[in-house]
């Protein structure tokens, strides 16, 4: 395998004709498309990412559908992620839309939920993440995660912090769309500085939900 050269345009392309056509006959078609335009290139990233970040894990582009409604049986993007904690990190997906590129809290379970509400209450610890996230999303980042439609049990509606106490996931991301220099190796400088400026959200939240070892 070569190293980082960018995601070419056909990568965009491929994810296009696939939401259109999320067939098994589609994908036999066009998987030498897929594996030259989509996996190597981001297998490349991650290696090239890997002595910044750490090990990082590409996704499979099968659906899981045994519990969907949706039965398309292929995933629209491709994703990859580098773990820092359980259930925390950075991501970098490619689609049909282009380039984005986040980290976060994704998928913890109940007792890290309980630990990142808690200290998101305190006086100390909740104005700290809400600083980074202020200056996240100055700089071109936005927030997201699910969130809870009502106020999690034992926090007030007047919390100062009660948007936040709501998150169940925390994550903040960027799109970058098709720029000019995707197709090109400045792609993994620019996703490298993406996931630098993340970085204090990242250990962050590590070092609130962390322990054991990073899992996706």
């Amino acid at each position: 395998m070569t190293g980082f050269a960018g995601f070419p345009l056909a990568s965009l392309d491929f994810y296009e004709d696939l939401e259109a056509d999320n067939s098994k006959a589609f994908w036999i078609a066009h998987k030498d498309t897929y594996a030259r335009a989509v996996k190597e290139p981001m297998t490349a990233l991650i290696a090239e990412l890997e002595s910044g970040f750490g090990a990082g894990k590409i996704f499979r582009p099968y659906r899981d559908v045994r519990f969907s409604k949706d039965k398309s049986p292929y995933k629209t993007a491709q994703g990859a992620v580098v773990g820092a904690a359980q259930n925390v990190g950075w991501y970098v997906q490619i689609g049909a839309a282009g380039l984005y590129v986040g980290g976060g809290f994704y998928q913890g379970s109940p007792a890290q939920l309980t630990l990142l509400r808690a200290t998101i209450d305190d006086d100390v610890r909740g104005p700290e993440l809400a600083a980074i996230l202020a200056k996240l999303t100055k700089a071109g980042f936005t927030v997201g995660g699910e969130k809870l439609k009502t106020t999690p049990k034992g926090y007030g509606a007047d919390h100062p912090r009660i948007d936040l106490l709501r998150h169940k996931s925390l994550t903040c991301g960027k799109e970058f769309g098709a720029p000019a220099w995707l197709d090109t190796p400045r792609a993994a400088e620019e996703i490298r500085t993406a996931w630098e400026t993340t970085r204090p959200l990242i250990e962050w939240l590590a070092a609130v939900v962390g322990g054991g070892s990073p899992s996706w």
